[in-house]
């Protein structure tokens, strides 16, 4: 199954008062990560018109929802995925994701992790773009089951309409209980994600996201080396499907971090971060890395690959 990316039909603008810097989430980072060099793929969320403009249009089409700045109006857009988010564990795999999915290349096991390692992956780009709100802006929308409503008045949705299925999915999968061990938040905007990654992990952190070369198909990549990442503790956040950046963030204390360097078969170089998982016993015995791997839950480490917008925080 094809991801869609659709056009938009309605926008709403929301009007928004406030200092540079309190609009500003890179000069957030700044102010409480001061020596972290930001990620690629924070840096590819960020609007520059945000220091310009105070006006910002979120926008919602047929299938697709989306968040442009007022000034040059162009708007981004979320696509549907389909399946279950393969990256919350406590879900079960659907038929159509053990056909379709991209992400099903990116699961594998801890052992095979060395050099030399032959594996086949499709790092695919972004099919949700849409961009990070400064968290003033963020804060005045509501995001909660109860507030759906609301929430589709507020983005002129249908409540019966496919991106209304989407961006309900997406809240309840925030609002679901984490698995044993985990501890998880949505952060709505950069800053609350920076908050909740230094409450876990502290301060002296470093945020890092899966870089590749350029987009390519589904092809065997070879691994050229394996760097492990400080602590065996890390947070890590994953893009969500909604109108603006939604991280699904969790931490759980049986996790290790590597950054992997690998060589495509036709020359593509990629530095991928590659999360492993020492203790799978709370997962859904039917997750989709289970299914792909063809073991159990609790009887291996399982690792996988982070697409290119994901990031994972872990000790300097």
């Amino acid at each position: 199954m094809e991801f869609h990316i659709l056009p938009i039909f309605a926008f709403l603008s929301v009007v928004v008062v406030a200092s540079h810097a309190a609009l500003s989430p890179e000069a957030y980072w700044k102010s409480e990560l001061p020596n972290t060099p930001m990620p690629k793929a924070v840096k590819n969320l960020l609007h520059n018109e945000w220091m310009e403009d105070k006006s910002t249009s979120v926008g919602v089409g047929k299938g697709g929802v989306g968040v442009s700045t007022g000034k040059k109006g162009k708007p981004v857009y979320v696509g549907v995925t389909p399946g279950p988010n393969p990256f919350i564990y406590g879900y079960a795999a659907t038929e159509d994701q053990l056909h379709d999915n991209p992400n099903v290349a990116l699961f594998f096991m801890e052992k095979d992790l060395k050099k030399g390692t032959k594996m086949t992956l499709h790092f695919p780009q972004s099919t949700t773009p849409a961009t990070f709100l400064p968290r003033r802006v963020a804060e005045k929308i509501p995001f909660s089951s109860e507030k759906m409503p609301e929430i589709m008045n507020y983005f002129s949705v249908k409540p019966d309409s496919k991106e209304a299925e989407i961006m309900k999915n997406t809240v309840k999968e925030c609002e679901e209980p984490g698995i044993k061990g985990e501890e998880k938040y949505c952060a709505t905007s950069l800053e609350s994600m920076v908050d909740f990654s230094t409450d876990k992990l502290g301060k002296n952190v470093q945020g890092v996201s899966t870089e590749v070369d350029r987009e390519t198909r589904l092809q065997k990549y070879s691994i050229a080396g394996v760097e492990k990442m400080a602590g065996d503790k890390a947070v890590v956040c994953h893009k969500q499907n909604y109108a603006y950046a939604v991280f699904y963030c969790h931490k759980t204390q049986t996790t290790k971090a590597y950054v992997v360097s690998l060589v495509g078969a036709d020359g593509t170089k990629a530095k991928a971060v590659a999360v492993c998982h020492t203790d799978t016993s709370a997962w859904n015995p039917k997750h989709l890395a289970f299914q792909v791997l063809k073991v159990k839950p609790g009887t291996v480490p399982v690792c996988h690959f982070l697409p290119e917008d994901h990031i994972v925080w872990v000790p300097k």
